[in-house]
């Protein structure tokens, strides 16, 4: 190699592959459709969400603009930047490429692709579907599963909610989570806030916060009213953070406690 990446010699096991993706994928901005293309990559990245790369080719450059900016990735090489200019509408530093990556780059053809920061953009499509976050991943599966163990929620030192109607949820790399029907909660103690999530493999969340014994736990519980299709089951059933309240039993034992990103 000519051009090696240092970052392998410090971290051999990191893992960067670019697995084809079958998918249709659009990227709108500004009215305008800045890229749609069937020949996709998907980049995975070890301790990195999946990320999509375009085929320069499939990409609208004559909406972008290069700009002075660029980062360097001990991995890829030194990445350039595009701002998008359409419909009236400016996003600066929105599109990168890797036009001269190391070499164990260049052996996947990286060079001939470039990426599009997610929240820089209006709407993202896959086929004619929008899709919210970042990419689904393929490899991620989500089962949900009608259970008649009973489920309780302790917080505050109080029972918040009890059920033997609860659908456990089991993600890919992530708590179960227990997902309950609003009548076996105790919504008097609940209130709606203005917080909104979106999970590119279930939809957009609604929050409420609970007030118990003087305290308030913030944004405690949600529910997604409208999920996506793939993930009918749930929908408008209530759900509260494992790692926040003060236990989930399950049949009377207690659940263990995650500590992550959501931990309080």
């Amino acid at each position: 190699m000519t051009n090696p990446a240092p970052g392998f010699f410090n971290n051999p096991t990191r893992e960067i592959r670019l697995d084809p993706s079958p998918r249709r994928v659009r990227v709108r901005f500004g009215a305008e459709w800045i890229a749609d293309s069937t020949g996709m990559v998907l980049m995975y990245e070890t301790g990195h969400l999946p990320v999509y790369y375009f085929p320069v080719k499939d990409v609208r450059f004559d909406l972008l603009h290069p700009t002075d900016h660029s980062s360097h990735c001990q991995y890829k090489g030194d990445a350039s930047y595009w701002t998008i200019e359409a419909g009236g509408k400016t996003s600066e530093n929105a599109v990168w490429a890797y036009q001269t990556p190391f070499d164990e780059m260049t052996a996947l053809s990286l060079q001939d692709y470039c990426a599009f920061y997610w929240d820089r953009v209006d709407h993202w499509y896959e086929e004619d579907e929008e899709i919210f976050v970042h990419p689904r991943d393929p490899l991620k599966r989500i089962d949900t599963v009608a259970s008649s163990r009973e489920v309780s929620v302790i917080m505050g030192g109080e029972t918040i909610a009890k059920s033997t109607g609860a659908y456990f949820l089991f993600e890919t790399g992530l708590p179960t989570r227990y997902y309950l029907p609003p009548e076996d909660v105790r919504l008097d103690l609940l209130t709606p806030t203005a917080t909104s999530t979106q999970c590119p493999y279930k939809g957009i969340a609604k929050y409420w916060s609970a007030d118990i014994g003087g305290r308030t736990f913030e944004d405690i519980v949600w529910s997604y009213p409208d999920p996506v299709p793939e993930c009918p089951k749930i929908k408008d059933l209530m759900c509260f953070y494992n790692e926040n309240v003060d236990a989930i039993l399950v049949d009377g034992e207690e659940t263990e406690k995650p500590t992550n990103k959501w931990s309080k």
